[in-house]
């Protein structure tokens, strides 16, 4: 992503904070207020875009930090529940009924003590987020009958848990699996995955090719497989990842020419009559906090969620999609699968085609085929099966069953020209994108990879299948530790 695009994405989720949540940090009313919704979340947001930068991507990165601060959330107030457990704490159940207050204060440290870990670069963002709301950072108690204690010791036993969980967090783990003890690097892959093709030369056209990517300024990057050891980490609600399989992707097997050119056709197809709502929610879909961490504070609104079942909402669907992200990742790593872009360049060379010309070209039909991209940024990882349609599944079954409705009824206003592809140029006036359902939110989640070039069909459903099944687990497991259920 640009320069240009970065900031305009941190422009539009900031106003989009900014109109969601009315209170900042000087007139927040600890009695009747939301410290995730309205302090945790839009301070957080900021930094995650800036340092991780989230997109298709990085969302193994975006989903990792969300998971861990709203498991703090969960743990920190779970004694203030009649019968919730905490994933990493455990703490005795409150005998009074709590207070708001006593609640936002646990969650805020709690918060505060993942983000320290997860973000320490950032350390004085945080620190200033407990100062400006009268909260002392350097506090440092066990007493877990102060909420202040609830939530440092939350905090840091997520901390505990998580930091060699498999991602490779610290950078504690070298390339080749040894231990690091010198200039570690934080997520630095130590599984061994090489790519069969250089970003220059395919030479296995059923295999994945990085991407050469432009900065559009005479610099270029090649893309390296993102986390790949995500496939190795713990997940919450499930024991192995093994047991979720995504059937071989047949059409991808350039001996299977029919299907190999087929999909690609396919995707050629939908290029050429990208129409501006497609385009919409393309982007919008490829943006994990506007679609899901949004759709989670629209679904508190209409909902009517209070603070703890905001807290309950949001770290489930959070683990939903965390958990779906380390099978996907299992998958992807096995099946290393060519993308659209390599697949249309070896099928066709310099031949023409017709499709999307690129920003504010509409559809042409002389391009060359190697000279063709996508809609969308290709992701830096294997195609299928498709995370986004994943994630979406996952998020969207796993809210089904905690609100009890698929009603969803959520309208996104679309100025004009806030393409961050095409900026200034579309959509051609101010639109909307409306999802009536859960179910139309990931129907069109799902096939916006395909519209935005990224994806072949098969890659859809393949994921969603994936992600559905986990859902219902992620669902399962939340619930039995609100109730207090746990084996």
């Amino acid at each position: 992503m640009n320069t240009f695009k970065k900031a305009s994405l941190l422009a539009t989720l900031i106003l989009l904070i900014s109109t969601s949540f009315t209170q900042n940090a000087q007139s927040f009313d600890f009695d009747n207020g939301n410290a995730p919704a309205q302090i945790v979340i839009p301070t957080i947001i900021p930094v995650i875009i800036q340092d991780v930068s989230p997109g298709a991507g990085d969302a193994t990165l975006v989903l990792r930090n969300t998971t861990l601060v709203t498991n703090a959330w969960f743990d920190a107030i779970a004694p203030y529940h009649p019968t919730a457990m905490g994933i990493y704490s455990q703490f005795d159940h409150r005998l009074t009924e709590p207070t708001n207050r006593e609640k936002n204060i646990a969650i805020l440290y709690a918060s505060y003590h993942v983000m320290i870990s997860l973000q320490p670069q950032r350390l004085e963002t945080w620190r200033a987020m407990l100062e400006e709301l009268g909260l002392d950072p350097d506090l440092d108690t066990n007493d877990t009958t102060t909420p202040e204690g609830l939530g440092i010791v939350a905090g840091k036993n997520v901390v505990l848990n998580r930091q060699n969980d498999g991602m490779n967090q610290l950078g504690n783990i070298a390339a080749d699996g040894e231990e690091a003890k010198y200039n570690r690097v934080p997520y630095l892959d130590y599984t061994g995955y090489t790519p069969k093709n250089s970003p220059i030369l395919l030479l296995f056209p059923s295999k994945w090719q990085p991407a050469l990517v432009s900065s559009g300024t005479g610099l270029f990057k090649a893309q390296h497989f993102v986390t790949p050891q995500l496939k190795n980490v713990t997940p919450y609600s499930y024991k192995n990842p093994r047991k979720f399989r995504a059937r071989k992707p047949v059409n991808s097997n350039v001996r299977n020419w029919s299907g190999y050119v087929g999909q690609a056709q396919e995707v050629l197809e939908y290029s050429a009559n990208l129409t501006e709502e497609q385009k919409m929610k393309a982007e919008f879909f490829d943006n994990k906090f506007r679609s899901l961490g949004f759709s989670a504070v629209q679904a508190a609104q209409l909902y009517n969620l209070n603070l703890m079942d905001f807290v309950h909402f949001d770290f489930l669907v959070n683990v939903a999609a965390f958990d779906t992200s380390i099978a996907i990742w299992q998958e992807k790593y096995r099946h290393d699968a060519v993308r659209p872009f390599s697949a249309i360049a070896y099928i066709w060379g310099d031949k023409r085609v017709t499709s999307w010309g690129g920003p504010r070209q509409g559809t042409v039909s002389d391009m060359p085929a190697n000279q063709w991209k996508s809609y969308m940024p290709v992701a830096d990882h294997p195609e299928y099966p498709s995370a986004s349609a994943s994630f979406c599944a996952a998020h969207a079954l796993a809210a089904r069953k905690y609100l009890g409705s698929d009603n969803l009824n959520w309208t996104i206003p679309i100025p004009q020209g806030s393409s961050v592809v095409e900026p200034g140029f579309s959509p051609i006036s101010d639109t909307e994108l409306y999802f009536d359902t859960w179910t139309d939110f990931a129907n069109d989640c799902g096939d916006s990879r395909v519209w935005a070039g990224v994806h072949f069909p098969d890659a859809v459903p393949s994921g969603q299948k994936i992600g559905r099944k986990i859902g219902r687990i992620a669902y399962d497991f939340v619930m039995s530790h609100i109730d207090g259920d746990v084996k």
